[in-house]
């Protein structure tokens, strides 16, 4: 806050009076005022005219100044510190004006001015204050504007008590926030959604469901907020239960809830129902934005549907940035990596659209997954000659994670050694994939200790160490390992597989038995194991840990390795489709040795293709090849 004012203008003439219709003509100009020139004009005449002590008149100016898109803040504040009893509507004016601004602290400030001046808050000076208090984290102080709302008398105002929420929420106090909430005589919508969005933004999402539940009447709104709750906490079959019942309630399906479920369908590999909401746009003349699009782009790439997502991102008659990262990013997985540097080309040379961070790190995926180690080297070393992007973690780590699977340990370490910041868990991560491709045990058991504590908490980093010690045929360290987790409480995130036939997403876990038609499953899973035989096939345990005796170990690990999760969403999949048709599983672990030996078999002898995505690329099995060139 200015301590000292400028001179804004020249003294106030004391002896003129003006007539009452110049007075009423001056401020109804100001009400029709769009510039700062226009508003000197009128501010000009208030002080020609004797009225610049006046609240009314100076009060119009500092609205339109403090507020404004035209408006000058500093002006607005000039014109304050000249006022002598500046009063609740100029201070509210004053106060919005700076938390338009994003000058926060400064909006606490003027309200403590404000009640030093004794001067009394009205209905609409505290949503801006709390608002103020909620973005700077003013938690003492939001607490204090809380018990000023309920000393002035106004804990029954709708409006205030549902920032108090959106406060508490911020605050991460969420009894304060349930407490504000069934204290309020009358809620509306917005204090039902607040309240949902803010139990689903700290990931309390059966609280929210709870309060979802309660709700005497749901709009798009509220509905897109629980749909889209469910979807960031990766809880896709939910999202989809309430997307069926918002859609028996007749509810209009907007961009917002469209958006939500379109992830719902990336995570899910539901790509039918993605394909039905896409049409449901085009249909219903929804605007495709720059968020939208890439909703859809994405979902296209990682249902497997490469084509179908270049098809879509060709058609926009805008391509955002975003637009391009999706689809580069999409090629990339999809280990498409000399496409994904043609598309990077194209994206240069259209002048409105510049490569970002995020574009670069698209690439060097891409090159990853591709094998391009030169490419990869060249656009490393080109987002900061030509396009000034210094390298952050996640472009050092697709370095890394290049150079690593070439066998090239060396230069990978020299790399790590020369990162401007620590590398993190991800970089030292990709040299101990590299390590475990290329036998370097004894490097890989010390970044595998080391990646252990950057990420405590990260069940793969355990069972990647384990994995390490039981390649060595080290048992006792693996259950050392898995005494580790044990004593932290860190639990194996359970692998599993889906497939989507009909409109209906199928779910299998390694051995399970929960399908209904799980008998024919298995059964057809047997013949295919047994055609595979006949071509050479034979099992291989390498990469696969599971929690049971070292001396059971062996003869358990492969008849549990035969009813993997990915192979009997295959069997499945070959049950129920046409001759010719193709295949497309999502999973969400890392595809084992064996599981991918076997899906090369079987798109031979079935004369299928076989899409799988997994937790990190997608693989397609045609003809007994895979497009990662084992390169995974």
């Amino acid at each position: 806050m200015a301590s000292s004012v400028q001179q804004l203008l020249p003294a106030t003439p004391t002896s003129v009076v003006p007539p009452k219709s110049t007075h009423h003509t001056t401020l109804f100009g100001l009400g029709s005022c769009s510039t700062m020139g226009k508003l000197k004009q009128y501010h000009s005449q208030i002080i020609r005219f004797g009225l610049l002590h006046e609240n009314d008149a100076m009060g119009r100016v500092i609205k339109f100044c403090a507020i404004s898109k035209s408006g000058d803040l500093r002006y607005a504040l000039r014109a304050f510190h000249m006022m002598p009893h500046p009063d609740a509507f100029i201070y509210n004016v004053i106060i919005r004006g700076h938390l338009q601004h994003q000058l926060t602290r400064d909006c606490i400030l003027f309200y403590l001015q404000m009640l030093r001046e004794s001067v009394t808050p009205n209905r609409f000076t505290f949503p801006s204050v709390i608002r103020a208090c909620c973005v700077d984290y003013a938690v003492e102080e939001g607490k204090k504007v809380h018990a000023h709302v309920l000393k002035f008398g106004f804990g029954s105002d709708g409006v205030i008590q549902n920032n108090l929420i959106h406060m508490y929420m911020n605050f991460q106090s969420l009894e304060d926030a349930r407490q504000v909430f069934d204290w309020m005589p009358h809620r509306d919508i917005v204090s039902w959604t607040t309240l949902i969005s803010g139990y689903s933004h700290w990931g309390c999402v059966d609280e929210a469901f709870e309060v979802f539940e309660l709700m005497p009447e749901r709009n798009s709104v509220s509905w897109n907020t629980m749909i889209a709750a469910n979807v960031r906490s990766n809880r896709f079959q939910e999202a989809f239960a309430l997307f069926d019942r918002m859609r028996s309630e007749k509810v209009v399906l907007d961009k917002y809830v469209a958006a939500s479920m379109l992830s719902a369908c990336t995570g899910l590999g539901a790509v039918k129902q993605g394909e039905w909401i896409h049409g449901y746009i085009d249909k219903n003349g929804i605007k495709l934005d720059s968020k939208l699009a890439t909703a859809i782009i994405d979902m296209y790439c990682k249902c497997g549907y490469i084509d179908k997502a270049f098809e879509v991102f060709n058609g926009l008659a805008h391509k955002g940035m975003s637009s391009w990262n999706s689809m580069i990013g999409g090629l990339a997985l999809h280990g498409k990596g000399m496409a994904a540097i043609e598309l990077l080309k194209e994206m240069e040379r259209q002048a409105m659209v510049a490569p970002d961070f995020i574009t670069f790190v698209n690439v060097l995926s891409a090159c990853a997954h591709s094998g391009l180690v030169e490419e990869g080297r060249h656009y490393f070393r080109y987002m900061t000659e030509v396009h000034g992007i210094e390298p952050g973690s996640e472009h050092f780590g697709c370095m890394v994670d290049i150079l690593g699977r070439a066998g090239l340990l060396e230069e990978a370490r020299d790399l790590i050694n020369k990162m401007p910041m620590i590398p993190d868990a991800s970089v030292l991560g990709a040299l101990l994939g590299a390590c475990r491709i290329h036998g370097e045990i004894e490097l890989r058991e010390q970044i595998g200790q080391n990646v252990i504590e950057l990420e405590p908490h990260n069940s793969g980093r355990y069972v990647l160490l384990a994995n390490i010690y039981a390649d060595a045929g080290r048992w006792e360290d693996v259950a050392t390992v898995r005494k580790l987790m044990n004593d932290r409480g860190v639990k194996k995130a359970p692998g599993f597989s889906r497939i989507e036939l009909e409109g209906v997403v199928n779910e299998f876990i390694a051995g399970g038995r929960a399908h209904p038609q799980a008998q024919e499953i298995y059964a057809k899973l047997d013949e295919v194991l047994e055609n595979v035989r006949k071509v050479g096939y034979v099992s291989t345990t390498d990469g696969v840990v599971h929690d049971i005796e070292e001396e059971e170990e062996e003869e358990e690990r492969e008849k549990l390795l035969y009813y993997h999760s990915e192979k009997l969403a295959i069997a499945l999949g070959l049950l129920k489709t046409k001759h010719g048709e193709t295949l497309h599983i999502t999973k969400n672990l890392r595809v084992c040795k064996d599981c991918h030996t076997v899906s090369k078999l079987i798109s031979k002898i079935y004369d299928r293709e076989i899409i799988v995505r997994d937790r990190s690329r997608f693989h397609h099995f045609r003809g007994g090849d895979c497009s990662c060139n084992d390169y995974w």
